[in-house]
Order: C-alpha cells, then sequence, then structure tokens
C-alpha cells in the first residue's frame, strides 16, 4: 500500500522543481523529513532478544510534527501527561471555525493569524464564562489548532477543551453552568468570537483586505458536552496529534494520481477523492505549520501560571465527589474507559515482544547516527 513517504519520494521532486521559490522552508523539511522517516538514512537501533538472541534493526524516526508514521507515540506520551492535569469533572468541546472570507488573509499570513485565532477563541470562552448569567468562574481551557477538512481543503478552526465549570473569584468554590444542558450559548459565543477576531486582526493591521460583510454575517461555533476530563483526553489526543491524512486513507497511488478515503460530515458515508500528484501534495503541504509555531496552548486554570488555582479546584472537586459517595464510581468508569495498558506512563515505551520466539523481550544493544553528506 502507498505512504505519503511513496508520493513525496516519486513525486516531490517535480514538485519541488516548480515550486520550490515559493516554498516556505517548513515546506521543504516538511517533505524532506517525511521522505526519510524510518530509513537507514536516519540511522536506527538494534536489539537484541533476552531468550533466544535474535537481532532486530529498527530505523530511527523523523519525528517531524507533520509526518504520519511519527505521530501516534507523541499522542500517548502527551495524553499521559494530560491525564495528570486534567480536573476530575465533565467537558465540553468548542469548535471556532475561521469563516471563508477569512482564510485567504490567513495562508498569507499564517503565524499571526493562526495565534489570533487561538487567543481569540479562548478568550470568547473566558467571556462567557466569567458571567454568572452562565457560569461566574474560571473555567480549565486546552486549545489545539486544525487547519484542514477531511477533503484536506484549507478550513482553520480551533477545538477547544472546557471544564463545565470555573473556580469562583474568590477560590472559594467550583461553580457548575447555570444551565444545565450547556456551558455557555453558541450563539453568543460566536457573536464574542466575531468581536474579539476584528478587534485582534484591525490591531495587528490585517482587517485592510477583508470584506466588512463578514462582521455582520453568522459565525460557527460549536459546542458539544464531551464527558469526564478523562475520557475527554481521550477524544482530544486524536486530535492533537492527528495530522492532516494518515498513511491508512492512501488507498492508490499510480499515474500521476492519488486516491485517498474521507468520512462525510454529515452522512457518516465513506467517500473517496482521487487527485493529481502535484495537487495532493499541495493541499497536504499547505496544512504544515510554520516553524516554531505552538499549536496546542492552554488558558484559564490549564495556563502556566495558574498552578494554585488549578490544585485549588481539583481539591473541591474531589471534596464533592467523596461527600456525595461518587468518586469511586467516577474512577471504576475511568478504568473502563481508559485501560492503563492502553496508555503507558510517559517516557516507558510500549513492550517489545520478540518476532522469531514470541516470547522474549527486545533490549537495545546498540544505535547508528543519522547520516551525514560529505562537507
Amino acid at each position: 500500500m502507498a505512504e505519503l513517504a511513496d508520493i513525496f519520494r516519486s513525486a516531490g521532486p517535480a514538485y519541488r522543481q516548480a515550486f520550490e521559490r515559493r516554498m516556505p522552508p517548513s515546506h521543504v523539511r516538511a517533505m524532506e523529513d517525511i521522505v526519510l522517516c524510518r530509513t537507514p538514512a536516519l540511522g536506527g537501533s538494534v536489539y537484541a532478544c533476552d531468550d533466544c538472541g535474535n537481532l532486530d534493526y529498527s530505523y530511527h524516526s523523523c519525528r517531524n510534527r507533520h509526518c504520519p508514521k511519527c505521530q501516534q507515540d507523541r499522542a500517548r506520551d502527551w495524553l499521559a501527561k494530560l491525564r495528570a492535569r486534567l480536573l476530575p469533572c465533565d467537558h465540553y468541546l468548542l469548535t471556532f471555525t475561521l469563516p471563508e472570507p477569512l482564510r485567504a488573509v490567513a495562508r498569507a499570513h499564517q503565524g499571526a493569524v493562526y495565534d489570533i485565532l487561538l487567543r481569540e477563541a479562548a478568550a470568547s470562552a473566558q467571556t462567557l464564562a466569567h458571567d454568572p448569567k452562565w457560569l461566574g468562574g474560571r473555567p480549565a481551557i486546552l486549545a489545539v489548532l486544525h487547519t484542514w477538512s477531511r477533503t484536506l481543503a484549507y478550513h482553520p478552526h480551533a477545538h477547544l477543551l472546557v471544564s463545565a465549570g470555573g473556580l469562583a473569584p474568590d477560590g472559594a468554590a467550583w461553580r457548575k453552568p447555570a444551565h444545565g444542558r450547556f456551558l455557555v450559548p453558541g450563539y453568543a459565543l460566536s457573536q464574542v468570537f466575531r468581536a474579539k477576531m476584528r478587534d485582534a486582526l484591525s490591531r495587528a493591521d490585517l482587517a485592510e483586505d477583508i470584506h466588512p460583510n463578514v462582521w455582520n454575517a453568522a459565525w460557527a461555533v460549536h459546542v458539544q458536552q464531551i464527558g469526564s476530563g478523562q475520557h475527554a483526553a481521550l477524544y482530544l489526543s486524536r486530535y492533537v496529534y492527528r495530522v492532516a491524512l494518515s498513511n491508512e486513507r492512501i488507498e492508490a497511488f499510480a499515474r500521476d494520481s492519488v486516491t485517498f478515503r474521507y468520512t462525510h460530515a454529515r452522512t457518516r458515508e465513506t467517500h473517496r477523492m482521487t487527485l493529481p500528484a502535484q495537487d495532493f501534495i499541495a493541499r497536504f503541504l499547505q496544512h504544515v505549520l510554520p516553524r516554531g509555531f505552538c499549536k496546542i496552548r492552554y488558558y484559564g486554570l490549564l495556563s502556566p501560571s495558574a498552578g494554585k488555582d488549578l490544585e485549588r479546584a481539583r481539591q473541591l472537586l474531589l471534596s464533592e465527589a467523596a461527600s456525595t459517595n461518587s468518586h469511586k464510581a467516577e474512577e471504576s468508569d475511568h478504568q473502563r474507559a481508559l485501560p492503563s495498558a492502553a496508555c503507558p506512563p510517559a517516557g516507558v515505551p510500549p513492550s517489545r515482544l520478540c518476532s522469531a520466539c514470541g516470547t522474549g523481550h527486545l533490549r537495545l544493544q546498540r544505535s547508528t547516527h543519522r547520516q551525514r553528506a560529505p562537507p
């Protein structure tokens, strides 16, 4: 089965020859890394079975955040760390979508607009959360940037994981949403988000080429209850380190065309799309983020400066759970949803059994480094 690396290896040179003068360095680096990932060029490690002595050679990964081969391990390690930080309460998933008239500006000024999108989406959620009409407290917020649709079209949007409640301003109580069915109303959230984006883009001198009608149109903000913090973390981990297209979705690469499958958002039916290889590469590369851009951010009680408030909120929630005798039941639900074997502690690699005898474990013997071109 074809992989993204195969497509870059075969059709990439012609693409780079045609567009290299206009390609950002991050695009060039992504193509190079994905082609070399888990090949002899990056070196590797030799493992020996502690039972039968069989040797196993494993090539090193490129660790580029856009490589489909490198994200599974990172998602597992990130999830293990996040589970220790999330509050023991229900959470909501808020999705803020950048409207079509703003996408040309976002494409031309990616770093600035992506930063504004994440920051103002979180600020919009906090603005309504601070209002006693809806919550009257400071929630915990994790924000993640995505730029693609299921067909690899350019579709910048932010996913926010928000606690279903917040710490009171005086820190004395944990406040739950005023309305049990929702955290904040989506229509109000979209209006606040639109106003904040307008002001932020104006301050950044990026609003000049935007048609004024966009500030009167309805913006899309989706609010979805997602369950407990541990379940929400597992759900979100699939979003955080997901790349624009996984190798599993590529069905064919032949005659300079690529066929991949996707699931229709409304019907949930499986569809297939075939693109010329050059168009496919262009679609994928438009989702490569600027170098150094941080696509995962923490706000509210999850911000780095709110450690004491976060622990205060945790103690209030644990005390409340103990008083209602529900804490044990909650922990049981978490264990069923997230078996410990599925997510080992951060830094501990999953056990590797010997493929020859099936019983022994592979132990690292030596490593070789990445090959370097002569000076």
